[in-house]
C-alpha cells in the first residue's frame, strides 16, 4: 500500500477538461445540443427550485449564447454585403467607362472608313496618272542607286590595286632588313 501511495506521489495529478477529451464541436451541432438540453430541463417538469433555477441559468445562457452568434453573424453579412455593394458599383463605373470609349473608338472608326472609300474612289479617278508618276520616281531612284554602286565599286578596286602594292613593298622591305640584320 506504501508502494502504491509513493508511486502516486512521484507523478502529478492531470486532470482533463471536458474539452480536451474530445474535439469541439461545431457550432451548428453546438446550438442543436443547446436546444435539446433546454428541452430536456424544460420538459422535466419537476417541481425542485433549484432544478428551476439551473433551467433558468442554461436556457439564458443558451439564448444569449444564441444571440451572440447570430448577432455575429449578422455583423459579418453586412460587412461582406458592403463589400459587395462597392465592388459592383466599381464594376459598373468602369462598364460605364468603357462603353463610352467602345462607342467614341467606334465612330472615330467609321470616320476614317468614311475617309479611306473617299479616298480610293479619288485614287482611281486619279490612278493612272499618280501611278505613273510613282513609276518614274522609282525608275530615277534605282538609277541613282546603281550609278552610286558603280562608283563604289571602282573606288573599291582601286583601294584593292593599292592595297596589294603596299602589302608587295611591305614585303620586299622586310627582306631588306633581314639581310641587312644578318
Amino acid at each position: 500500500m506504501s508502494s502504491l501511495l509513493s508511486h502516486s506521489k512521484d507523478q502529478p495529478r492531470i486532470r482533463k477538461s471536458l474539452s480536451d477529451s474530445c474535439p469541439a464541436p461545431s457550432t451548428a451541432a453546438t446550438r442543436s445540443l443547446g436546444h435539446d438540453r433546454l428541452t430536456r430541463l424544460s420538459s422535466s417538469g419537476s417541481s425542485d427550485a433549484s432544478s428551476d433555477k439551473s433551467t433558468n441559468h442554461a436556457e439564458s445562457y443558451f439564448l444569449r449564447r444564441e444571440n451572440r452568434l447570430s448577432a455575429k453573424k449578422k455583423a459579418e453579412e453586412e460587412t461582406l454585403n458592403s463589400d459587395y455593394k462597392k465592388m459592383y458599383e466599381k464594376a459598373l463605373a468602369t462598364n460605364q467607362r468603357l462603353k463610352s470609349r467602345l462607342e467614341t473608338s467606334k465612330q472615330e472608326l467609321t470616320v476614317i472608313q468614311n475617309q479611306l472609300q473617299r479616298a480610293q474612289k479619288e485614287g482611281s479617278n486619279d490612278c493612272g496618272s499618280n501611278v505613273l508618276e510613282a513609276e518614274k520616281k522609282e525608275s530615277w531612284s534605282l538609277k541613282k542607286r546603281i550609278s552610286d554602286m558603280e562608283e563604289q565599286l571602282k573606288v573599291k578596286a582601286e583601294l584593292k590595286m593599292e592595297n596589294q602594292r603596299l602589302k608587295d613593298e611591305n614585303g620586299a622591305l622586310i627582306r631588306v632588313i633581314t639581310k641587312l640584320s644578318k
